[in-house]
Order: structure tokens, then C-alpha cells, then sequence
């Protein structure tokens, strides 16, 4: 138990992560005076949530180095020379033609980068400059065409033998008994999944391959018959992923990196390659779970039900994006837009706890609460707490002044005793709320206990509510319904505000009913009875 409640670091799973990766360093005796970690790219799709988690994640991890004295830096590799496998829901028909072919060669649909693979990058990169991450950012493409795997490439071939026995032992791909694991763009045609190599000419450096007909997922690709050979120094080729994690980690140098359970597999095969082809220890890892959209399936570029930050940040702040990636790691979630109201708040909570407006019985919860709060502040928290609404108040009241909708909110927010002056810090939150009431219209139901008194007071304000005749002063009809049941106003005003704002508190609750509407109210309460 003593163990447990040991706290490492800022006490958050990113230290304690970073401790461990640091304690093998040391075990492996290796120099630890810059230690990279990585986060793989992937460019053929729009890049989602979790695509940038894992970005994110890792760049926690070089955070928490550095605050353990160490220099550190985040390598995010693009892999942009890999072959685009299927069409990504709603993008053109017209890349079939280079399904196939290194997505830094496919001409870009949207008509504003180099090529398809650039524009998908810059997505991401976009999203994780705006969150504020730090990053070296290499491009596969250019990894290759500088020479910058050959070494790591010609280790790699000279044993395909035994690589390709034991990729069929560890995960049963049979594949790579035949073929040697590595693709050359098929000097023809272009394509990088129909060049199958058969042969390496060690000496020269060169293989031998012919372009044919080949299956991508379980879609049959035509090859073009060219029978060719590609010099692995001078010519553009790639190896396949069961090989090419390790290549990276040793040419790079790379000391940790995050990966997703659905390239389990290949992170195996590639731990086993960097450790007994390459001589390379295997970074330390972590595996996280995919992101699932809220219908339970996996988020994914292919499926098209992809949930860009682009999107996210047009209804939250970056702060809650990196407290949904900083909260915690393991266990697959369901994320969607409908999460940002809870982090908007959840993100208040902590900023409250750490600035001490909240107390906690729990000195480890404290410590922790803390330092996630100083993590999703990238260890770089404000001297001074900004000033904040309740999210789902905004929202409520962003749905009844559309127009001149900032100076409005703001003069209902002065009125309600919630801010002291306005500011642009508040200007930017009824911005995000309003987009949010604009777009969505979701209702929180929270979970509110409830005896036969607390019904009985809320039928009796839903029949006044529901009624033509407005009470003369709402806020004193409230309490003196509480008092003639017998119940406290203040777990009535508590309830109400659960169900209006699902929150504990809120400001006068007279006047926001009238604001937001009586009978509104009226019918919102009796979804609860």
C-alpha cells in the first residue's frame, strides 16, 4: 500500500512513465544527455483526436524528462512515403487511380499543399501548434531520399531469412518467407505495394523485384508488370511497418514511443528486430486504447467518422484537449463533441484546486489534481487564475441572444453577480458556447437523487412554472415552496441547478429561469419526475 501512495514527479502517470523510462536507461548504460522520443504520423487520411494523442502523449513524456533535469525532444515523424491503401470517406473518387502510390506523389484533392500526404500532415501539425507542442517534425519522404535508413535497410535484407520466420512465428504472417520486406516505388508505374522484391544483391545494395498484381486489405491492386531493379542507397523504396519501426528507432536514436493496440503486432515484430538484427534496445512504450466515436466504433481516417481538432476548437479550448489526453491513458473511451462542456468545467475544477479555491480531504488527490492542471499547462501553469463561466450556462444563455450575442451574455453575466468586469478571456468562452448552442442542441441529463418531498417540491414548481400568470418574484416563490414541504432551499436551488446547468452551483436562480424561459424550465424539470 506505502508504494502506492509513494508520488513520483508531479504524481501523474506521464512521471512515473518517464521514471521508469529513465531507471532502464540507466540499466542499459546508455547516455541520457538527449533523449528523443517519437510519435509516428500517419498521412494517408484527415487526422483525428487520436491521431494528435499520440503526439501529445509523448511530448507529456518529454515534458516530464526535462522537469526531471534531462534534455529531451519530440521527433514527429510523418510517414509520407507510405502507399495510399483505400479512398477515406468523403474524398474524391479520383485518387483511385493512385491507390497504391506514396501519398507524397499523389497530387493534393484540396489544391493547396505539394501532395495529399503533405496536406494530411499539415492537419496535424496545424493541431498540435495550436495546442502549443514543440516538435522536430521529419518527413518519411525525405528520411529516405537522404539515405538516412540505408545502413539500418542493409542489416535488415541481409537477414530477411530469419526475419521472415519469425514474423510467421510471432504473429503468423507467412508473407515475408517469400518476399524480402521491403518495397521499391515501381520505377513503371509509381506504385509501391505491387514492386514485390525477391531478391537483395547485398554487394550492389540493390533487389531485384516485379511490379504484379497484389490484394490491399482484401481489394485486388493490378500490377504493371515492369520487372526492375531498385538500388535501396540512390532509389525511392520503404520497408513495410513489421520492419521499419526499428529502422527509425535505431537511426534515429529514439527512447520512447506510444503506441495504439492495433498495430500491437507489428510493435512486437519490430521490438524483436531492433534488439536481435539491429543491436538496438526497443524504446520503452506505453500502449494506449483507441478513441471511439460515440456509436462505439473506433475513429478512424478510413471510416470517415474522423473528429479533427480542427473541429474540437471551434467549441473548446486547446487546455481541453490536453486534459482529455492528459487525464489518463489506458481504457478505450467514446469522445465526441458533446464531451467539451463536462471538460470546459471538469478543466475550472482543476485550475480551482490548484490555485486552492477548492480544498481536498486527500493530500495525493491534491498532489495529482495538481499536477495534471500543470501538465495540460504544458508545466507552464498561469500565475494567475482567468476569469471563468460555467459552460453550460453560457450555452443556455447563448441560445436566447443570438444576435449581438458577446455584449449581451456579458451584460446578463454582470447582472447575475458570475463576472466582475468583462474581458476578452470571457468574450472567447461565450464565442465557443455560442458555436456550440449554434450547433448542437444537446440536453445533459445528470443523475440526481431523489425522494418523495424533492418530487412532490418539483411538481409544485413545474404547475407554476407551466402557468400564464408569471410569479411576482421568482426567486422567493422557489424558496418558499422548499419551506412549505419541509425540504432546505439550498438543496432545492442545488437540484435546479443540476438540472438547468448540470452543476452544483450557478448564479441567482430566479432571474436565470426567467432568462432562459419558464416553461422551458417547466419541461426540463419534468423529464426528471
Amino acid at each position: 500500500m506505502e508504494e502506492e501512495q509513494q508520488i513520483i514527479g508531479r504524481g501523474t502517470w506521464i512521471d512515473k512513465l518517464a521514471d521508469e523510462l529513465l531507471q532502464r536507461e540507466k540499466s542499459l548504460g546508455r547516455k541520457t544527455d538527449l533523449i528523443r522520443v517519437e510519435s509516428g504520423l500517419g498521412a494517408s487520411g484527415i487526422p483525428h483526436i487520436g491521431s494528435l494523442g499520440d503526439a501529445v502523449r509523448a511530448y507529456g513524456v518529454k515534458l516530464a524528462l526535462e522537469n526531471f533535469g534531462y534534455k529531451s525532444e519530440l521527433i514527429a515523424y510523418s510517414d509520407d512515403l507510405d502507399g495510399l491503401r483505400k479512398i477515406p470517406e468523403g474524398l474524391p473518387e479520383s485518387l483511385k487511380e493512385h491507390i497504391g502510390k506514396p501519398v507524397s506523389f499523389i497530387p493534393d484533392p484540396f489544391g493547396c499543399h505539394d501532395s495529399y500526404g503533405l496536406h494530411m500532415s499539415s492537419i496535424l501539425l496545424d493541431g498540435l501548434d495550436k495546442l502549443g507542442i514543440k516538435y522536430k517534425f521529419q518527413r518519411g519522404v525525405d528520411t529516405y531520399k537522404n539515405g538516412l535508413l540505408k545502413d539500418q535497410i542493409h542489416t535488415i535484407l541481409i537477414n530477411s531469412k530469419k526475419i521472415g520466420e519469425k514474423i510467421a512465428e510471432m504473429v503468423g504472417q507467412e508473407k515475408y518467407q517469400e518476399v524480402v520486406p521491403y518495397f521499391p516505388v515501381c520505377a513503371s508505374c509509381g506504385r509501391l505495394y505491387t514492386a514485390i522484391a525477391y531478391e537483395y544483391l547485398a554487394d550492389e545494395k540493390k533487389i531485384r523485384y516485379k511490379c504484379s498484381d497484389t490484394t490491399i486489405g482484401s481489394k485486388p491492386l493490378k500490377g504493371c508488370g515492369h520487372e526492375g531493379i531498385a538500388d535501396i542507397t540512390k532509389d525511392l523504396g520503404k520497408l513495410p511497418w513489421k520492419v521499419e519501426f526499428a529502422a527509425r528507432w535505431n537511426a534515429f536514436d529514439i527512447r520512447f514511443e506510444a503506441y495504439g493496440k492495433d498495430i500491437m503486432d507489428s510493435v512486437k515484430v519490430n521490438d524483436w528486430v531492433s534488439e536481435n538484427i539491429l543491436n538496438f534496445p526497443a524504446p520503452t512504450h506505453v500502449k494506449y486504447e483507441m478513441f471511439l466515436d460515440k456509436g462505439g466504433k473506433k475513429i478512424s481516417k478510413s471510416l470517415g467518422n474522423v473528429l479533427t481538432s480542427q473541429a474540437w476548437l471551434r467549441y473548446g479550448t486547446p487546455k481541453t484537449i490536453l486534459l482529455l489526453l492528459y487525464k489518463r491513458i489506458t481504457g478505450a473511451r467514446e469522445v465526441g463533441i458533446d464531451d467539451i462542456p463536462a471538460l470546459m468545467d471538469e478543466y475550472n475544477e482543476l485550475e480551482n484546486i490548484y490555485f486552492g479555491k477548492i480544498k481536498l480531504d486527500n493530500e495525493t488527490k491534491v498532489v495529482r489534481s495538481k499536477g495534471l492542471y500543470e501538465y495540460v499547462n504544458l508545466l507552464n501553469p498561469p500565475k494567475v487564475q482567468k476569469p471563468y463561466v460555467n459552460y453550460r450556462l453560457l450555452i443556455q444563455l447563448c441560445k436566447i441572444f443570438r444576435e449581438n450575442r458577446i455584449p449581451l451574455v456579458t451584460k446578463k453575466l454582470l447582472e447575475y453577480g458570475t463576472i466582475k468586469e468583462s474581458s476578452s478571456e470571457v468574450d472567447e468562452i461565450i464565442t465557443l458556447a455560442g458555436n456550440y448552442a449554434d450547433d448542437y442542441d444537446i440536453p445533459t441529463k445528470v443523475e440526481i437523487e431523489m425522494d418523495d418531498v424533492s418530487r412532490q417540491v418539483l411538481g409544485n414548481l413545474v404547475s407554476i412554472l407551466s402557468s400564464d400568470q408569471e410569479p411576482a418574484d421568482l426567486q422567493n416563490t422557489i424558496y418558499q415552496i422548499a419551506k412549505d414541504k419541509g425540504m432546505q432551499p439550498k438543496d432545492l436551488f442545488k437540484m435546479l441547478y443540476q438540472i438547468i446547468l448540470a452543476s452544483d452551483r450557478g448564479p441567482k436562480i430566479g432571474p436565470l429561469i426567467i432568462d432562459i424561459g419558464r416553461k422551458k424550465i417547466a419541461s426540463s424539470i419534468s423529464e426528471y419526475l
